[in-house]
């Protein structure tokens, strides 16, 4: 939270015709938030509202599943992709299938900048064109400012977990 107890916004931008960019500092240290996007029990915390790993390998070639929401059918949304590149704790390029729409899929490279006691995390989100880009930017920020601030009450039950060992 910010000296204001007000939730941290995230910035998005669209640095080309075919890319999202998502950037927000987290009240933690690196390490911690790189931990919450690669500890599969930490995913199912924060991500998506809650959402179930079904496997996650988080390493180049390595893949990730993650069950969450419901459709009309009662089944529910899967989201998956393959992990291209995994620089801990400074870097994850991977694939992005979103069943939520049709299995659209793009490329997210995740950037994790130390702050001292803070992080910078970056995301850019490339499509296959602008109209793929543009399906999605209308729901990003409202999803992306809900998954961080759930995420952000996970930092901090961590941090507080850390300061006391």
């Amino acid at each position: 939270m910010t000296t204001a107890q007000q939730p941290r916004q995230i910035t998005i931008t669209t640095p080309s015709e075919r890319e999202i960019r998502f950037e927000r500092v987290f009240d933690a240290p690196r390490d911690l938030v790189w931990s919450t996007f690669t500890d599969p029990t930490l995913i199912s915390e924060w991500w998506g509202g809650g959402a179930e790993v079904e496997h996650m390998d988080v390493r180049v070639g390595g893949t990730w599943k993650f069950l969450g929401g419901h459709m009309p059918d009662g089944s529910k949304f899967v989201f998956e992709g393959k992990y291209l590149e995994v620089e801990p704790p400074r870097r994850i390029v991977q694939t992005y299938v979103n069943g939520w729409m049709n299995g659209m899929t793009w490329t997210e490279t995740m950037e994790f900048e130390e702050l001292g006691s803070q992080t910078r995390f970056i995301q850019t989100s490339r499509f296959a064109s602008t109209e793929e880009r543009d399906t999605v930017l209308p729901t990003v920020e409202q999803g992306a400012n809900f998954t961080y601030s759930r995420l952000d009450s996970v930092l901090a039950r961590l941090v507080a977990h850390t300061k006391e060992s």
